[in-house]
């Protein structure tokens, strides 16, 4: 049985340069509400994805929290029915945290956002507002405007003449942009976070031209009065970009600055084999690249995004994060800034993409779901008994992707807590489970068998098979409410009511983290350089 941890020991151990994971164990939409800084979501529902990724030792040291509902003690036995070893539990969750006078955080991705307000003050990243960057436009100044963010959120919505160049990508290819040291260069993104650590990149690396960060990003341009464009793609050109010598030479200086190591395969080799200490394998390309041929166990993580997000990547402090690429730029980048946000043993491979390589997306390994075999509909197949009204179909996708689009008539639900469906899954009709992964979806499946008087089937290829398939999708901003998207941490665009409100608060969260982030005394970015 896992044991319990008080909040005063879990403090200490937080300091003590052991490996730690604290894992939290509620969606993320109720992480987000308050959480410890070092946390990392870990919901139920995708607890058998999840871990296993997030802890590559099975040894590590692990605490589980929640906000005292009793999902961290579930968590907790599913981690010692896979083996971990060294497990415990938070007396009283996140409140109990809060009780004994620790400080704890709203948001999502907290510990980098926290972080790229600390380059802000630290390193004096220079910004323009909006009001600024338009009048710039209007009178023609020399300047390139760089969106850092995936290619999904730039066409959601972006600032006029705008060009997708992702944050780990911006020194990798900056010379396909400026040649001319009297051009200005622009860097946005939705908010702060990637805006600065864009504009800081390229000045750390001794990009020659004035760098600036867009202040509060696309919310600021629109709370300026000013519009987004929606729907556009341009990007940087897809090939190795011109001059990627002076590129590999600004980031190596930059990563040696900040303590990033260099290793061989057959020194990677080595270490896998070092008792007591967690690795993690990261390829820091563009996902396209990483698609088309990787080292075999490494993980796709965009680098700008994994400086973005690393609580998505990297759960245990303390551990040895190994960086994959293939010029050595991104990963030089990406390293630097992890050294400063983390403190981590971080290395770049010299030979990453050298010899044995692998095609394909990463999968992570679900032996659960291996194990169940659920029968199948084609989208055609449910698109007859659809019209018969002999289906009910079940949608596993973020409630964000299923207000988008979603199988008409489709019910929503969270895996773990599909029994709440139960009372509108009559017994008459087949239930078909459609989700991103068929893994999630076999699951569910089985959960479902437990109670629901229907026979239950998985809808082969899920939604995006029934889409691709041309049968018509049903899309509802309102279905689920914004209350109910647990399962998400809303952004102020993603909702209904008060989206201006919302904007206004975030950016005032993410400027006011710093300042709690001192106060609680954990992060002491750039302390190990």
């Amino acid at each position: 049985m896992p044991k319990q941890i008080d909040a005063a020991t879990l403090k200490g151990w937080i300091a003590d340069g052991r490996e730690l994971a604290i894992l939290d164990a509620r969606e993320e939409g109720e992480f987000g509400r308050s959480h410890l800084f070092w946390a990392i979501p870990c919901p139920l529902s995708k607890k058998e994805f999840r871990a296993r990724a997030l802890l590559p030792r099975l040894a590590t040291r692990v605490v589980c929290v929640d906000g005292g509902e009793g999902y961290a003690a579930q968590l907790a036995a599913y981690l010692e029915g896979i083996g971990c070893t060294d497990v415990g539990v938070l007396a009283g969750g996140t409140p109990g945290w809060i009780t004994a006078g620790y400080t704890a955080f709203s948001g999502v991705n907290v510990p980098s956002k926290a972080f790229g307000e600390w380059i802000e003050h630290h390193y004096e990243t220079p910004s323009v507002d909006p009001g600024e960057l338009k009048a710039m436009m209007d009178a023609g100044t020399d300047m390139v405007v760089l969106d850092s963010r995936p290619i999904d959120e730039f066409r959601r919505m972006t600032i006029p003449t705008a060009v997708n160049v992702p944050g780990g990508e911006l020194v990798y290819r900056i010379g396909e942009f400026v040649t001319r040291p009297e051009t200005t260069i622009v860097v946005n993104c939705a908010g702060r976070t990637r805006s600065i650590l864009g504009a800081e990149s390229l000045r750390s690396a001794g990009v020659p031209n004035k760098v600036v960060a867009l202040r509060n990003g696309t919310m600021g341009w629109e709370l300026a009065g000013f519009t987004c464009d929606r729907g556009r793609s341009d990007r940087y050109p897809d090939r190795t970009p011109v001059g990627v010598e002076t590129a590999l030479d600004r980031a190596d200086r930059f990563a040696r600055k900040n303590g990033v190591r260099f290793i061989t395969r057959a020194e990677f080799e080595r270490m896998q084999g070092e008792p007591g200490r967690t690795t993690y394998l990261l390829d820091v390309r563009d996902p396209a690249e990483f698609n088309a041929g990787h080292l075999v166990g490494s993980r796709s993580a965009p680098g700008g995004q994994l400086v973005q997000a690393t609580d998505q990547w990297v759960a245990v402090r303390g551990a040895r994060i190994v960086l994959v690429d293939d010029t050595g730029v991104r990963a030089r980048m990406t390293g630097g800034w992890l050294r400063q946000l983390g403190g981590w043993d971080v290395c770049v491979l010299t030979d990453g993409l050298q010899g044995r390589i692998e095609e394909g997306s990463w999968a992570p390994h679900c032996p659960e779901a291996e194990a169940l075999r659920i029968p199948h509909v084609t989208p055609a197949e449910l698109a007859v008994l659809a019209g018969e009204g002999a289906a009910q179909v079940v949608d596993l996708a973020r409630s964000i992707d299923f207000r988008d689009g979603h199988v008409p008539g489709a019910l929503w639900g969270i895996r773990t807590r599909l029994a709440r469906l139960s009372d509108r899954l009559t017994g008459d009709r087949q239930i078909v489970v459609a989700a991103p992964e068929e893994a999630q979806a076999r699951l569910a499946a089985a959960e479902l068998q437990g109670f629901a008087k229907a026979p239950v089937k998985i809808l082969a290829g899920g939604t995006k098979a029934w889409a691709a398939a041309g049968f018509p999708m049903a899309a509802d901003r309102r279905d689920p409410e914004d209350a109910d998207c647990v399962d998400f941490y809303l952004r102020p665009y993603d909702r209904n009511e008060g989206i201006e409100e919302a904007m206004h608060a975030y950016l005032s969260w993410e400027i006011d983290l710093v300042h709690e982030v001192k106060k609680d005394g954990d992060a002491p970015f750039g302390a190990w350089v």
